[in-house]
């Protein structure tokens, strides 16, 4: 990108990262990746690829949490407090893996770029495609 701006996610301002935020809401739409959304708004501000990948992750966060508090409130009567130390396990397991894959997709993004991604969306894509084509 050319017009890079940001450099790092403290670099980006309220504005941008609202903006960001705001392209998030496309992912409501079928077949449209969050993360995808985010970095490519994020590229078309101004902000560094590395950059973006790692600002799309930090807004999960918050759309994991609130998922996550609206599905345990939703099945509030199934669980109870017996559930909570399988609950803490999941959490942490599924805690430490995200920071893993996440550390991992940022170096290789620094690294190569989003085009063993792009190529790995549409190979995956693909052959759904014709699995559900033959089914």
């Amino acid at each position: 990108v050319k017009n890079v701006r940001f450099h790092s996610v403290e670099d980006i301002p309220f504005g941008t990262a609202l903006s960001i935020g705001l392209i998030q809401c496309t992912a409501m739409l079928p077949g449209v990746s969050r993360s995808g959304a985010t970095i490519m708004g994020g590229l078309m501000m101004g902000v560094e690829r590395k950059t973006a990948a790692e600002f799309s992750f930090f807004l999960a966060v918050p759309t994991m949490m609130a998922a996550t508090a609206y599905a345990l409130w939703k099945d509030r009567a199934l669980l109870s407090a017996d559930d909570l130390d399988m609950i803490a396990i999941g959490f942490t397991a599924a805690f430490v893996v995200a920071v893993i894959v996440v550390k991992a997709f940022v170096a290789l993004v620094g690294r190569y770029g989003f085009a063993p991604f792009a190529y790995y969306r549409i190979i995956v894509g693909s052959a759904a495609l014709l699995w559900l084509a033959m089914r």
